[in-house]
C-alpha cells in the first residue's frame, strides 16, 4: 500500500493535466486563454459539399474534402451534415496541384526529392444570415516525399500527404476570432 502523500501527489497530478488539457484559447483574442473549445459553440452544423477542382488533378477534390470532413469531426464540437440543413456551409475549390523539384542526386542529376504542393481557396457562410465567417485564398500546403531508390515513394504519398495537411491547415482556420 502506498502511503498518503504518494497518492495525493499522484491525484494533484492528474487534476493539474487535466485543467490543463481542458485549457484553450478565448473566443475573445483580448480575453487571453480559457477553459472551452477554440471553436465557436453557436455552431452545432456544418455541411462540406465536394470542393471545386479548377486544376487536373482527378480525385483529387474528393480526397480533401473526406479529409476536412475527418478532420471536423476530429477535432471540432460540429456534427457534419447535407449543405440544406447545415448551420454554416464550408465550399472552397482546389485552384492548383503541382510538383517541385527538391533535391537532385550530385552525381546523377536524378531528382532525389519532390514536394506535392495543393493551392485553395475556400469560404465558410453562416447559411440563416449568409454572412460569411471565414475566406481565405490561395491557401497552400505541400508534402514531400522521396521517389529515388532506396525509398521509392509514389507520387501518392505526397499528394495524400499534401491533401491531409491541406484539410488541417483549412479547419484550423474555422477557429473562433483570432
Amino acid at each position: 500500500m502506498k502511503p498518503l502523500h504518494v497518492k495525493l501527489a499522484f491525484a494533484a497530478s492528474i487534476l493539474t493535466c487535466a485543467f490543463l488539457a481542458l485549457g484553450a484559447c478565448a473566443s475573445d483574442p483580448h480575453a487571453g486563454y480559457a477553459i472551452g473549445s477554440a471553436y465557436r459553440t453557436d455552431i452545432t452544423t456544418i455541411g462540406v459539399p465536394i470542393f471545386e477542382m479548377a486544376d487536373f488533378a482527378p480525385g483529387v477534390e474528393l480526397e480533401l474534402t473526406e479529409a476536412v470532413i475527418k478532420e471536423v469531426h476530429r477535432t471540432t464540437p460540429w456534427k457534419v451534415v447535407p449543405r440544406a440543413g447545415a448551420d454554416t456551409v464550408l465550399t472552397g475549390a482546389i485552384t492548383d496541384s503541382d510538383l517541385r523539384k527538391l533535391s537532385t542526386d550530385r552525381d546523377t542529376g536524378l531528382v532525389q526529392e519532390l514536394a506535392y504542393s495543393l493551392t485553395a481557396s475556400f469560404e465558410w457562410k453562416d447559411t440563416a444570415t449568409g454572412r460569411v465567417l471565414v475566406s481565405r485564398r490561395n491557401f497552400r500546403a505541400a508534402e514531400s516525399f522521396v521517389p529515388a531508390r532506396p525509398a521509392r515513394e509514389r507520387v501518392d504519398t505526397g499528394r495524400r500527404g499534401a491533401v491531409e495537411e491541406l484539410a488541417r491547415a483549412i479547419v484550423a482556420e474555422l477557429r473562433s476570432a483570432w
